[in-house]
């Protein structure tokens, strides 16, 4: 997508010049790189009848123009706008298949030297025989060798109508027959294909297949996404089929729906080569690879273990542990009490998962820990961390019946509470990625629905499982300290990591939507600290004075949910080069860097992401590093996915990922593919990793 964005910039601009260049004459002038003119099949037309006509392009050595099915990474194909008589009607473009034309990292479709665009004309019934009848049209195609021009002229074709049977045209005949030979037949195969994070697998099954007897086989995608075109195409021939394995493409929903394309195969004859070109549709198989399924689902299984040590999930780590601690009540009630944790996650991950997955699936370009760029949730997100925080630090007191914490483990309200407290553990882990659940992630959301969501629930398990397993596994028990009254002393300890965690998120908000977005969560913080307050204090006047104080309760926590939404009015800029150094990434600026030769480092990142800002505080900036990029002369890019930007997201879905942190090392050769770095970085691990630029 990057390099599909970067050239349409330069086509764009190049549109954008030509737009006031005044009409040209009908005489091509010697200096246009592309000369046209209209042919026809026939020498005369009949009434009624359907006939070809082809608009013939003689191309400069050196330049193309674009086959219309897909350009490839970059490009516009040819357009006629039609001014015909009345009756008559001119089908769409046929188009011969094309030609690869690479430029540097990307590869374009299109044709050389000369081309003719067979064109089906439906004549009027009412034309009279004996009369002569006028085709205009205004063709407009772009050219492009290093740079890019559009090109536009007017095409005319005159024809006599006849009674008869019309004779071939000597001239267009055979050049629109030679065309025709050349369109794409519907193939006779059925095809299907498979897709992996990495790669995408084509199978054609032919029959009575000779491969001793085929050169060379490509497919050309009908629409871009699906593969990566100037990847090479690994192909395997049998006598019963074509196997064609390529890399996947930048869109990672290109591959939940069939593929269409032209397969070009060429044969070896005594004469020579001859080529035939087949339009197919692959369907996607129906069944998922157990063993894909099995691998994703072992690393979103270790990425969940790992995610209980990440640092976003502290807060509510500590609400676990003051759980485990008050143990009392019997073995059973401990078992029970891991069960509703568990499904709390389980069933929090599947929720999350499902509005991930359909608004996927509805066109948006978003990704995991997608609910964190919108400041309305993490605001929200830090008024119930605060109210955790304050029930911890002993401001009110809810006898054991909130986020699973209290002196009870008995009874419902206590069970409710641990399902809650794996919800919050849920909503608190989005905004990291653990090791191994960015490649999981990244192959579930590119699956069908119930393969997607068995590899969320994986995610889950992890998450859950160890607290899960000290509930059931008695032995367990005895490494947990005995009940005492260092126990409300450690609870109110264990306040502030979640004071530390608002706080943090309260800097996300300022990065979201600026000030104006911080003061209204700041006041929202206000009114729960005073309703947390007079709810507390409320609880020792008459029933009349706890009534009211109730219902003041009720409307402040209101009113803090309702500034919520006001922190989306606000925004922050972002600026071109940042404080720390970082140049703000850009498809463009990266395409403008790597065409001059350097190395790249691109940081794909976001302010609510803990794991990146680890590893930004431990890695990326320390003066090491700093040195290592400077001594080889990186350019340094941060892509910053605090708020949504499609575009990112894009570049995060072309390397198999669906979530952040993405580190990207590019040479300093323009069409050398990139290092995906470890996502949790180490200065070694960076310094190793330019060392071998």
């Amino acid at each position: 997508m990057m390099r599909r964005l970067c050239a349409k910039l330069v086509i764009a601009l190049a549109l954008v010049l030509a737009a006031g260049a005044p009409a040209r004459a009908a005489t091509v002038p010697p200096t246009r790189l592309v000369a046209v003119e209209l042919l026809s099949e026939t020498g005369s037309v009949r009434p009624g009848e359907t006939f070809w006509i082809a608009l013939r392009q003689q191309i400069t050595p050196g330049w193309h123009t674009y086959w219309g099915v897909n350009p490839g990474d970059a490009g516009v194909p040819t357009r006629i706008e039609w001014a015909l008589p009345a009756g008559f009607t001119a089908g769409e473009i046929s188009w011969p298949y094309p030609s690869r034309i690479p430029a540097g990292i990307a590869m374009s479709y299109g044709y050389e030297a000369e081309v003719v665009l067979p064109i089906p004309v439906t004549v009027s019934q009412d034309v009279t025989p004996g009369t002569t009848i006028a085709l205009r049209g205004q063709a407009s195609w772009l050219v492009c060798e290093k740079i890019c021009i559009p090109e536009e002229a007017p095409v005319a074709l005159s024809l006599p109508v006849a009674a008869d049977t019309p004779r071939p045209d000597p001239v267009g005949a055979p050049l629109i027959g030679a065309a025709r030979r050349r369109l794409p037949v519907p193939s006779p195969w059925p095809a299907s294909f498979s897709a992996t994070p990495e790669t995408v697998t084509l199978t054609v099954a032919t029959r009575d297949l000779a491969p001793e007897r085929v050169a060379e086989v490509w497919f050309y995608p009908a629409k871009w996404g699906a593969i990566e075109h100037a990847a090479p195409q690994r192909v395997s021939l049998t006598p019963k089929g074509i196997t064609l394995e390529v890399k996947r493409g930048q869109l990672a929903e290109a591959t939940a729906a069939p593929i269409d394309g032209v397969l070009i195969v060429t044969e070896r004859l005594d004469g020579g080569v001859a080529r035939q070109a087949f339009a197919l549709r692959a369907e996607p198989r129906s069944s998922v690879s157990a063993l894909a399924l099995a691998h994703a689902m072992a690393l979103a299984l270790a990425g969940g273990l790992v995610l209980n040590l990440m640092p976003c999930v502290l807060p509510v780590l500590s609400v676990k542990t003051l759980t485990l601690v008050n143990h009392a009540g019997g073995r059973a009630v401990l078992r029970r009490h891991g069960l509703a944790y568990a499904f709390g996650v389980l069933a929090s991950f599947a929720v999350v998962a499902g509005a991930l997955l359909t608004l996927r699936a509805g066109g948006e370009q978003i990704g995991w820990g997608f609910q964190l760029q919108s400041p309305v949730v993490v605001t929200l997100l830090a008024d119930v961390l605060f109210t955790v925080a304050l029930s911890l630090s002993g401001v009110f007191v809810v006898s054991g019946r909130f986020a699973g914490a209290g002196q009870s483990l008995a009874g419902r309200a206590g069970y409710a509470g641990s399902f809650f407290t794996g919800a919050l553990a849920t909503v608190a882990a989005t905004p990291c990625t653990a090791p191994f659940m960015g490649a999981a992630v990244g192959y579930a959301v590119t699956q069908p629905w119930p393969t997607a969501l068995l590899v969320f629930e994986a995610l889950a398990l992890g998450l859950a499982l160890p607290f899960l397993l000290l509930t059931l596994i008695p032995a367990w028990r005895r490494f947990l300290p005995r009940p005492g009254r260092w126990m409300e002393r450690l609870q109110q300890a264990l306040a502030f990591p979640l004071y530390a965690s608002v706080a943090w998120l309260l800097w996300v908000v300022s990065q979201q939507a600026g000030s104006s977005g911080v003061a209204a969560a700041m006041a929202g913080l206000v009114l729960i600290g005073l309703a947390a307050w007079l709810y507390q204090v409320s609880r020792e006047a008459r029933p009349s004075w706890r009534r009211v104080a109730t219902a003041a309760v009720a409307v402040l926590a209101l009113g803090a949910v309702a500034l919520g939404p006001v922190t989306s009015g606000g925004s922050s800029a972002q600026p071109t080069t940042r404080a720390d150094g970082w140049e703000a990434f850009s498809t463009a600026r990266l395409a403008e860097l790597r065409a001059a030769g350097r190395p790249v480092f691109v940081n794909v990142t976001a302010a609510w992401c803990l794991t990146c800002l680890v590893n930004e505080r431990v890695a990326l900036r320390s003066p090491a590093v700093a040195e290592a990029l400077a001594r080889k002369s990186v350019a340094t890019l941060k892509a910053d996915w605090t708020k949504r930007d499609p575009a990112i997201t894009r570049v995060l879905g072309s390397f198999g990922r669906n979530g952040v942190p993405l580190y990207l090392l590019y040479p300093g050769r323009a069409a050398g593919e990139p290092e995906v770095l470890p996502q949790i970085l180490s200065e070694g691990a960076v310094i190793d990793a330019l060392g071998k630029l």
